[in-house]
């Protein structure tokens, strides 16, 4: 678990690992927790809850509006807090292992690398999110819209090109590497990512 005093802080650690989930008090010192969570949200797309003092409708709809996915008013009871982590990351499917197995493949979601045995390379966010969720469905058909919109969110407004473009330069990340995967196009549907038969 990661801890942080203030906005600042925690934009440091996330230069060293990135959490699956971050829960944040609305009042602090500096940039407040809605101005944090609209920065986790749309540029690391990381679920924030929120924790805040405040009960009114319209502390609550900033909050949704920056990007959180929860909200719970001080006090609470610690269960009810565990609780709504527990939806958040299921919602998310990040309940599951930081470390990604696949062929020969490691994926390691807290530091952004990929392995295989000796080599290794830290890959742009994009192209690592997109490995990421193609291997957490190993043998499945990821569609293109649902890749669209969980690497770059349901409001972006480019064209195909930009997918093609990233997938390309992933394959070749993993050529360069000696992965044993292989990212194969179901045309006109989406991508499927399996073990390469050779």
């Amino acid at each position: 678990m990661l801890q942080a005093f203030n906005a600042a802080e925690a934009l440091d650690l996330l230069e060293k690992e990135v959490p699956d989930l971050a829960v944040l008090d609305v009042m602090m010192p500096g940039m407040d927790g809605i101005e944090l969570t609209r920065i986790l949200s749309q540029d690391y797309k990381i679920p924030v809850l929120l924790l805040t003092a405040k009960g009114e409708l319209e502390d609550k709809a900033r909050g949704y509006l920056a990007g959180s996915e929860d909200y719970v008013v001080k006090p609470f009871e610690p269960r009810e807090l565990l609780f709504r982590i527990a939806v958040i990351l299921r919602r998310f499917d990040k309940a599951y292992q930081s470390l990604i197995q696949i062929g020969n493949v490691t994926i390691n979601r807290k530091f952004f690398e990929v392995s295989t045995g000796e080599r290794s390379v830290v890959m742009p966010l994009k192209e690592f999110e997109l490995l990421a969720l193609l291997a957490s469905r190993p043998n499945q058909v990821v569609e293109r819209g649902a890749i669209m919109e969980q690497i770059w969110g349901h409001n972006y407004e480019g064209d195909d090109y930009t997918l093609n473009t990233h997938m390309t330069r992933l394959r070749d990340r993993l050529t360069q590497i000696g992965a044993n995967v292989e990212i194969n196009t179901i045309r006109g549907v989406g991508y499927k990512l399996e073990v390469a038969n050779k």
